[in-house]
């Protein structure tokens, strides 16, 4: 089947391109459905950008919904060719290809998207979507800056869309069971919720630079970071263990657990508080994550203590998990509560009289399809702030950011959430916010 050439552009139409879309406002918000219908013929167009690992997760769940005929999928989008091209297979006839996420924007009939891409790419596309008046799904973490999510919120409130961030527990059972025990005193008043997590693994076997496969589009990958030579050790998937794009287990993980705890101590907003992180740096390879690592979030009014432990104190049986400790006992919950289920005393917990109810979407079993139809029903529903709203997201991220930023300048940093800065830090609050490379730039 002949399909589309556009994904085989140049580097020097790339270029062309960026200055001919005048810095990536490509389509003024408006011009595609209006807001709370699913767009033509009742169902929702979307394209997929990043199309590996997760991105293929979200390729099957919306060809479950193209089945179901809740919508239509119209392109795909990936900087490696050979994962272009399985992608494209798995979408079937009449789905478009691409190398250059711009060119799904600049499409007026899609709806929404879904982005999968590394890190360091979140912000930069979710903002372009958002500013075309898409709708998006974006994987975690939100962003790898305070910065650029901050530039996300804008874009997403501007352009009255509905950003999801791939934070699924806020939609799984598991997580729900325990929020709505913790918030209706299963274990007293909760003081302290302790974190487990395995190491970042360390480069023990350096390679050195080399060029790109065939396949791959390393200038495009590499996006809004600085240019370097390609290195196996960079991707795919092990982009996650540099502070500079990945950021670790706990920009990763902690995108998981500390969205579900934050719900689960209804502190959503509480967004100030002090974080005071150290670790054990890597001796070897190009990775720099620190291997080990404690970080400890104060919050105030109520006050209670979040501590991210790498590896922590491991109570539960799987590789991790939160333990909500209270003045009447303590709760165990292993991974997020999406992939993991709720203890038995959650799952058994009765809500007493006159108790709390928390949100809950139940549409599917499966808790990816799950999240991805609270999306959808926030658009449908025209309220556009769905379980894992940019917001919510940009302040779990910041969680993760600063626990980063504490480690590498080595002392306590207070967070003022209403300014978004550092209180009293110059030096950290430069680190807030970083150049990136033209023309992959918000």
């Amino acid at each position: 089947m002949k399909r589309k050439s556009a994904h085989c552009i140049t580097r020097r139409r790339f270029v062309g391109t960026s200055a001919a879309l005048g810095g990536f406002t490509l389509i003024p918000s408006g011009v595609l459905a209006q807001v709370g219908r699913p767009g033509a013929n009742e169902r929702f167009v979307v394209a997929h950008i990043g199309v590996g690992g997760m991105g293929g997760v979200h390729l099957g769940n919306m060809l479950q919904y193209q089945k179901e005929g809740k919508v239509r999928i119209a392109a795909v989008c990936d900087v490696d060719e050979k994962r272009l091209a399985d992608a494209a297979s798995k979408a079937g006839p009449g789905v478009d290809p691409y190398r250059d996420y711009r060119y799904i924007l600049q499409r007026k009939d899609i709806d929404a998207v879904l982005i999968a891409t590394p890190d360091h790419w979140h912000g930069v596309q979710a903002a372009h979507a958002c500013e075309s008046g898409k709708h998006v799904y974006v994987e975690k973490p939100s962003s790898v800056t305070i910065e650029e999510g901050k530039a996300m919120v804008a874009a997403a409130r501007t352009n009255k869309v509905a950003v999801q961030v791939g934070a699924q527990g806020r939609t799984g059972k598991g997580a729900w069971q325990t929020c709505r025990a913790i918030r209706n005193g299963i274990v007293g008043t909760v003081r302290r919720v302790e974190c487990w997590h395995y190491a970042n693994p360390v480069d023990g076997n350096p390679v050195p630079d080399c060029e790109p496969p065939a396949s791959l589009d390393w200038d495009m990958w590499l996006g809004p970071l600085p240019w370097r030579p390609y290195n196996p050790r960079y991707c795919p998937g092990v982009f996650r263990w540099f502070l500079e794009s990945g950021g670790g287990q706990i920009r990763d993980r902690g995108a998981h657990q500390f969205s579900t705890i934050l719900w689960c101590m209804n502190a959503d907003k509480q967004i100030s508080f002090t974080v005071d992180a150290k670790g054990t740096p890597p001796t070897k390879g190009l990775w720099d994550c620190p291997v080990d690592m404690e970080v400890v979030y104060e919050f105030k009014n109520p006050d209670w203590t979040l501590v991210w432990g790498q590896p922590g104190n491991k109570v539960g049986k799987t590789e991790f998990g939160q333990t909500f400790k209270g003045d009447k006992g303590q709760l165990i919950l292993e991974w997020e509560g999406a992939y993991r289920g709720a203890e038995p005393d959650a799952v058994n917990f009765k809500l007493p009289p006159g108790g709390q109810e928390v949100y809950r979407t139940d549409e599917y079993a499966d808790f990816n399809m799950n999240h991805k139809a609270d999306w959808f029903k926030s658009i449908r529903e025209g309220h556009l702030r769905p379980a894992v709203d940019i917001e919510v997201a940009h302040r779990t991220a910041t969680l993760c950011i600063l626990g980063n930023i504490s480690y590498i300048l080595g002392r306590k940093l207070a967070w003022d959430g209403e300014k978004q800065q550092v209180v009293g830090d110059e030096q950290a609050n430069r680190l807030l916010s970083r150049p990136q490379r033209f023309p992959y730039i918000l």
